[in-house]
C-alpha cells in the first residue's frame, strides 16, 4: 500500500469516526438537555400562574429570588443551611455505621437474625414522628436527641439492606480466603467489602433521601436553627416566598449531593455488573 492510498483511506474513515463521536456526544447531552427544558418549562408555568393569579400565598419566582439573595447576603441562609447539612451528615454516618454492623451480623448469624427480626420489623413500622417526640421527651431538646432520632428512623432500613447483602455473600470466596490464609483485615478488604459495596451504595442512596426529610421535621419540632426551624418561623409569618426560598435552596443542595457524590459512588460499586447493550 502506498502512502497516498493510506492517506486516502484514513480520510475516508474520519467522517465515520467523527459521526460516531457526535452521536455519542448527542446521546450524553440528551438527558441533561431534557431535564433543563423540563425545569425551564416548570419555571415558565410557575411565572405565568403567579402573574395571572397574584396572591401572597403563591408568590412570583422573582419574589422568591429576592428573599434568597437577601438572606444569603445577610448570612441567614448559609448559617441555617450549614446547621441542617451538619445534622444530615452526622445522622447519615451514624445510621449507616450502626445499621451496617447490625445488618451484616444478622445476615451472618441465623439465630441472631431469628431472634432480632421482630425488633427490626417493629422499628420499621414505628412512625418517624413518634420516635422524634419520644427522643425529645426522654433526652431533652438538644442535638443528641435530634441526631439520634433521625438515625434511629434510618437504621432499620440499613439493617434490612445490609442483611440481604450478607446473606448473598459467596461462600466460595470465604473458602478461598481460608486456603490462602488471608488475615482478618485482608478478608474484610478483599472478600467482604467488594461484595457488600452495591448494598451499601443502595442503602446510602435511600438513606440520604429519607434522612434530609426527617431532619427538617426534627428542626421544626425542637431546634432553634436550621432550614426546618426557618420554614416553621416563616409559616407563622405566612411568608410563602421565604418558605419556598429555603426549601428550594436545600433541595438543590441535596440534588447536587445526589448527583455528584451518591450516584458516582453507586456506579463505582456496581461497575462489575453487566450493563444492558
Amino acid at each position: 500500500m502506498t502512502l497516498r492510498e493510506a492517506n486516502s483511506e484514513d480520510q475516508q474513515s474520519q467522517p465515520g469516526r467523527s459521526s460516531s463521536n457526535s452521536s455519542a456526544l448527542g446521546q450524553a447531552l440528551t438527558p441533561a438537555l431534557t431535564v433543563l427544558i423540563s425545569l425551564v418549562g416548570l419555571f415558565l408555568l410557575w411565572s405565568l400562574a403567579a402573574t395571572m393569579w397574584p396572591s401572597r400565598a403563591f408568590p412570583h419566582p422573582g419574589q422568591v429570588w429576592q428573599v434568597l439573595v437577601k438572606d444569603t447576603v445577610s448570612g441567614e441562609l448559609p448559617y441555617h443551611l450549614g446547621m441542617t447539612l451538619a445534622r444530615v451528615a452526622a445522622s447519615f454516618v451514624l445510621a449507616m455505621t450502626i445499621g451496617s454492623v447490625i445488618g451484616i451480623a444478622l445476615g451472618t448469624y441465623r439465630r441472631a437474625d431469628q431472634f432480632f427480626n421482630a425488633w427490626v420489623i417493629l422499628f420499621l413500622n414505628v412512625p418517624a414522628l413518634v420516635i422524634i417526640v419520644l427522643a425529645y421527651i426522654w433526652f431533652g431538646l438538644n442535638e443528641v436527641a435530634a441526631i439520634g432520632a433521625v438515625a434511629i428512623n434510618k437504621i432499620p432500613n440499613v439493617i434490612v439492606t445490609m442483611r440481604e447483602g450478607a446473606r448473598a455473600l459467596d461462600p466460595r470466596y470465604r473458602e478461598m480466603a481460608q486456603v490462602y490464609r488471608f488475615s482478618a483485615l485482608d478478608r474484610v478488604r478483599h472478600i467482604l467489602l467488594p461484595q457488600l459495596q452495591p448494598y451499601f451504595a443502595a442503602g446510602s442512596r435511600s438513606g440520604i433521601a429519607l434522612i434530609w426529610k426527617i431532619v427538617l421535621v426534627v428542626e421544626l419540632l425542637g431546634r432553634s436553627n436550621g432550614v426546618g426551624f426557618q420554614i416553621y418561623l416563616y409559616f407563622q409569618l405566612f411568608d410563602v416566598a421565604a418558605i419556598l426560598a429555603y426549601t428550594l435552596t436545600f433541595v438543590a443542595i441535596m440534588l447536587l449531593i445526589e448527583l455528584l457524590l451518591v450516584q458516582p459512588f453507586e456506579r463505582h460499586a456496581t461497575r462489575w455488573r453487566r450493563r444492558p447493550a
